[in-house]
């Protein structure tokens, strides 16, 4: 009987490991499908719900099975229900934290510095209007969702010419890795596109300068391509530009 009982506890625990190493596999699979084009964001968002049931109920099981390895002294037993914890609990804890991000962000996906007078895209226009998005500015209802949820998100004041807050701001750009779609020092506008890192969602961004006598305005607009909300991205898109020219200042 403990034999058996044994056996199975053995066949149980390594359910709950494959249970927990296919749920991560799943998480994974499911940014990397829509960010290879092989699936819909919405048929990402299905997987990645699917996997974090399947990698708690692994985790579960998991620890289960490791209580009893701790009771039978089998140390790899241990190691592998522990290494399942690992898998189920990163399944889960993904898509837990994406859905924190989103409760806490206003369903909007364009944020502006200048919600007044929008910066426009004009290189990029033609992809925003053939994008899910479109390309026109959601008016007054988005912004007040905007300045509620971010109210720091405000246009930033540099103390240079125009001409060189415009090469500040491309140098700034670069070194974020975005990819510089147009750059024109003659209108003071960069537009660039940058993409999310797990699901490769694209963002396109419009920084517009104005002269301000010896100073400068900067403002910039970030704006997804699909989705209802950005989990906060483009708000924190923005606030990593202004960290960055700061650091170059």
């Amino acid at each position: 009987r403990a034999r058996a009982a044994q056996l199975l506890m053995r066949k149980f625990a390594a359910s709950a490991f494959g249970l927990a190493v296919l749920a991560a596999l799943a998480a994974l699979a499911a940014g990397l499908g829509h960010r290879f084009g092989l699936w819909d964001y919405r048929v990402g968002f299905l997987v990645l719900r699917g996997a974090a049931a399947a990698g708690l109920a692994g985790a579960f099981g998991c620890l289960a099975a490791a209580l009893w390895a701790l009771r039978a002294r089998s140390l790899g037993a241990l190691l592998g229900a522990l290494l399942g914890v690992a898998a189920g609990g990163a399944a889960f804890g993904l898509p837990w934290a994406m859905l924190q991000r989103a409760r806490a962000a206003p369903r909007i996906h364009d944020i502006s510095t200048d919600t007044l007078n929008v910066p426009q895209f004009v290189a990029l226009a033609a992809t925003r209007r053939a994008s899910p998005d479109g390309l026109a500015y959601g008016g007054a209802a988005i912004a007040a969702q905007q300045h509620r949820a971010y109210p720091d998100i405000l246009p930033l004041a540099l103390g240079v010419h125009p001409e060189a807050a415009f090469q500040r701001c491309l140098e700034a750009a670069r070194g974020l890795g975005w990819k510089i779609v147009a750059a024109n020092p003659a209108a003071l506008r960069i537009e660039a596109t940058d993409s999310t890192l797990f699901f490769g969602f694209k963002d396109d961004i419009v920084i517009r300068i104005t002269p301000l006598d010896a100073a400068s305005r900067v403002d910039v607009r970030s704006v997804s391509r699909e989705g209802l909300g950005d989990l906060g991205t483009n708000a924190h898109r923005i606030r990593v530009f202004y960290r960055e020219l700061a650091r170059r200042g």
